[in-house]
């Protein structure tokens, strides 16, 4: 009787069931609303111990594995494509100013819960009023996140590498597939925006301020931006959209900051990336970005430079020059090149053959780039390491030089205009001059431009202020090739006559001969007809 009255009286909820199971943006636990780990059971999370945690998926709760030793965590999460509530029933829910401050981390859950569900945009009439609540709700996100104020626990790092891949990892179209070998220009204009940017660019700002934030723990964040989840958010670099390419440049950046135990493997997956644009597809949209991000990586090389990073220098960046779309990341290109000649000089002589054995035939306007990141890699030369490359060097600057392409020619003339490169081209007049001294002197009598043949005698004027002998000497050599190569002309065009007029005379020779011989075998086979044959 005793059990049965007492059975009818309403039982105190307990502490787990009143409070949420999320402490107010923190993993510390020590809030107002931290779970005690000792009362809590299948609905409570213990990051310290059990590893294990909760996600709210609709309202109600859901275990999550969050064991660190878990590795393949963020492929399992971002293979989470799916919507997790139903469009038919998609709500706002409350804004953050409207719950006390012990409901915030549980609203914050569902909040990015509710954010993924993916919509179509293809569609652009299609479940508006879902489209601007999801949207609504992203912003307030980016909000909250900006503003907390302590660190962010296991679970709630979990639920936002969860929102962050099944908005963002996505397999862009194989459009490119079948133009391995073709050349993409850089005016081109029809690029694709991608049609979902209104959602996709309040994510990848929210995973920036995730990133950035100093409330993220990288220790234990790592378990969830692992090198799955860095490596499908270098794929998204192919993006033919530049905005979400800027933000991925911006957060991988960031990432690389911030996680240490990544940077190998990162540089690592950009020098795999190069490797598969250079050698197979010659297509991909982001090489730009990428060595953007190298180029303040390399920035901060400790030296001495290690004998990976010389590798990554000679195996990838210098062949990078190869590709015929060269002129989209070029300029990003050549500031990395010359980062590492500046971290270490002796580098410049790998970097000059490097630019000599990929050098342009035809194509005028990359000669003109390959010529202004060579005076860049030339200034911070260094004497010695000039001596060791200067021969084949200025072989290919003396082509330049007498190119009948006037910007190539200008530009290998304003070479000179480079106080530090003319030092050095000065000091090595004994072996340069006479290398160029043809050039400059076919420029000045034959060249069609004005322009180049003042730039070319401005050029020759400087040698002979510097060593009138030596420029003496060259011009007395030239005069003296020029001559033989008259004569060995006038032999050549000589032989030639020689030997048209003997074949002309044999022409007249044996044309009756000829007449002769055909006339007789005509003969011959009119005589023979048909059943006339010995024997018949």
């Amino acid at each position: 009787m005793i059990k049965q009255i007492l059975g009818r009286i309403p039982r105190k909820p307990s502490k787990s069931s009143q409070n949420d199971a999320y402490n107010d943006g923190g993993v510390n636990g020590n809030g107002p609303n931290s779970i005690n780990s000792s009362k809590s059971t299948s609905s409570a999370s213990k990051p310290s111990n059990s590893g294990s945690g909760a996600s709210r998926s609709n309202g109600s709760l859901a275990p999550l594995s969050t064991k660190s030793n878990q590795p393949k965590k963020s492929a399992q999460i971002a293979a989470q494509g799916g919507p997790l509530l139903s469009p038919g029933a998609y709500d706002a829910l409350p804004s953050f100013r409207d719950v006390p401050s012990s409901e915030k981390q549980s609203l914050f859950i569902k909040k990015l819960n509710m954010c993924c569900v993916v919509f179509d945009f293809n569609d652009p009439s299609k479940n508006l009023k879902e489209k601007d609540i999801k949207r609504q709700t992203l912003l307030e996100l980016v909000d909250y996140i900006s503003s907390v104020t302590s660190k962010f626990n296991e679970v709630a790092m979990q639920e936002i590498t969860k929102m962050v891949a099944t908005n963002l990892f996505r397999t862009f179209p194989s459009n490119h597939e079948n133009k391995a070998l073709e050349t993409y220009d850089q005016d081109e204009e029809d690029q694709m925006m991608e049609p979902a940017w209104s959602h996709l660019q309040v994510v990848y700002e929210f995973l920036l301020r995730f990133v950035a934030s100093p409330e993220t723990d990288a220790k234990l964040a790592k378990r969830y931006i692992d090198q799955s989840f860095v490596l499908r958010l270098l794929d998204l670099f192919d993006s033919e959209d530049q905005r979400e390419r800027e933000y991925l440049k911006t957060i991988l950046h960031r990432i690389y900051g911030k996680f240490m135990v990544h940077r190998p493997f990162i540089r690592k997956a950009i020098n795999n990336i190069f490797f598969w644009f250079i050698f197979e597809t010659q297509k991909h949209n982001g090489i730009a970005e990428m060595l953007e991000i190298l180029g303040s990586i390399i920035n901060g090389f400790a030296l001495p430079l290690k004998e990976e990073h010389k590798l990554f220098l000679v195996r990838a960046l210098i062949p990078l020059h190869k590709p015929k779309g060269v002129s989209m990341y070029h300029q990003q290109l050549s500031y990395c090149i010359t980062q590492f000649v500046e971290k270490d000089a002796k580098l410049s002589d790998t970097v000059i053959r490097g630019l000599l054995k990929y050098w342009p035939i035809t194509n005028s306007s990359k000669e003109v780039m390959f010529l202004g990141e060579l005076e860049e890699v030339l200034e911070a030369t260094q004497p010695s390491e000039f001596q060791r490359c200067m021969v084949p060097l200025f072989r290919q600057i003396g082509n330049c030089l007498s190119s009948s392409h006037f910007q190539v020619a200008e530009r290998a003339l304003f070479l000179w205009n480079n106080d530090h490169i003319r030092t050095l081209i000065t000091q090595n007049r004994q072996v340069i001059l006479p290398i160029i001294f043809p050039a400059l002197e076919e420029n000045t009598r034959n060249h069609w431009n004005q322009a180049v043949r003042s730039l070319t005698l401005n050029v020759r004027k400087i040698f002979s202020d510097v060593d009138q002998e030596l420029f003496d000497e060259c011009l007395a050599t030239f005069q003296e090739d020029e001559t033989k190569e008259k004569e060995t002309q006038e032999k050549r065009e000589s032989t030639w006559k020689r030997l048209e007029d003997v074949a002309a005379s044999k022409a007249l020779n044996n044309e009756a001969g000829l007449v002769s011989r055909f006339a007789s075998s005509i003969a011959i086979l009119t005589s023979q007809k048909p059943g006339t044959t010995s024997g018949s």
